[in-house]
């Protein structure tokens, strides 16, 4: 790297009050708002060097400096320190997840919450089919001949079908094709109920099979074929609040990113478990978002990943503060899902 600790103080200091201002930074300013210990001549080589390893640049309109995306990431990396929320902010994150009644209401809390304690674009995705196991199945008789077939997962999504059966069917029989299908299922991973569903129709009596049949071509549509995600957004409006350095002038290109669900799934559903991930600028592999920053991580019950959230902005925001805030809500809505 070759930065000395001066240097990278220096760094530092030009992100932090970049962020802070959305000014350019000069020199004489940060010898006056930090505890350097050196002159202004000193500070200005410091910056002559960052600038040349390509750590900072020049805005053509101003004097001052503005840290570049390898800046940035050299914040990330070495320099920031997370902000631990305060004991006010934690409540609040309590306090507004804990009203949730239902799946909706919980990701739909989550991505205005986030929005607001980052004052960015908030990005949540609904737990994820492909991740989730069986809570219970329920069939419920609309006629003779006619089921509505409710699949509740481990995470709270629902997601329900209708069902022709070939022919009437019992109510007992319908009581028998619930209890089946439920010892069967109830508690497997859905990546994991293909064989078992077969299974289900080999295993049937000859009376019930016709139906367990039709029930199975359904079942196997809704718990593995059927993984569309889905995404919640808040907070776009942030957007308008920023400089004019951010985003190079432009908000569209970021704009047309949002909407599309699935730039917006590679974003945050692919996070690792316990890591949280910042896509700076230029590393992210999308053309709209290389004037944009992104702080994304997983979340779900336990040690399990149902899906993820984060924030987006731009690279001129408040990483330590976004980070933190990122991860204290994952790990609320986590303990959420857990909970329920």
């Amino acid at each position: 790297m070759g930065l000395d600790d001066r240097k990278l103080a220096v760094l530092r200091a030009i992100v932090e009050d970049y962020v802070s201002t959305q000014e350019p930074v000069g020199s004489k300013a940060l010898v006056e708002r930090h505890q350097l210990g050196v002159s202004p001549a000193t500070v200005r080589n410091d910056m002559a060097v960052l600038e040349e390893e390509g750590y900072i640049r020049q805005p053509h309109t101003s004097a001052g400096r503005v840290p570049t995306d390898r800046g940035y990431r050299l914040f990330v990396d070495r320099l920031s320190r997370v902000k631990p929320l305060s004991p006010a902010e934690r409540r609040a994150i309590e306090r507004f997840l804990v009203g949730a009644v239902d799946l909706d209401d919980v990701v739909h809390r989550t991505v205005r919450l986030l929005a607001q304690l980052t004052r960015q674009v908030a990005v949540v995705q609904y737990p994820s089919l492909a991740r989730s196991s069986v809570r219970h199945l329920e069939l419920v008789p609309i006629s003779t001949t006619r089921l509505m077939v409710v699949m509740i997962a481990d995470t709270g999504r629902v997601e329900q079908r209708l069902v022709e059966l070939p022919g009437p069917v019992s109510a007992d029989d319908v009581t028998d094709l619930r209890r089946l299908v439920n010892e069967k299922l109830a508690g497997a991973r859905l990546s994991d109920t293909p064989p078992l569903v077969q299974a289900l129709v080999e295993e049937s009596s000859p009376k019930l099979r016709p139906a367990m049949t039709t029930l199975a071509t359904v079942l196997l549509e809704t718990l593995v074929e059927r993984h569309e995600e889905r995404i919640a957004l808040a907070g776009t409006a942030n957007l308008t609040r920023g400089g004019l350095l951010d985003f190079q002038g432009s908000l569209r290109p970021i704009l047309e990113a949002l909407e599309e669900e699935v730039v917006l799934l590679k974003l945050i559903g692919e996070t690792e478990p316990s890591t949280t991930r910042v896509l700076i600028g230029d590393e992210n592999e999308f053309d709209n978002l290389r004037a944009a920053s992104v702080v994304s991580t997983g979340y779900g019950p336990g040690a399990t990943i149902v899906g993820g959230l984060g924030v987006l902005g731009p690279t001129r925001m408040d990483y330590p503060g976004n980070i933190a805030t990122v991860r204290a809500v994952a790990r609320y809505v986590g303990e959420l899902l857990a909970q329920n």
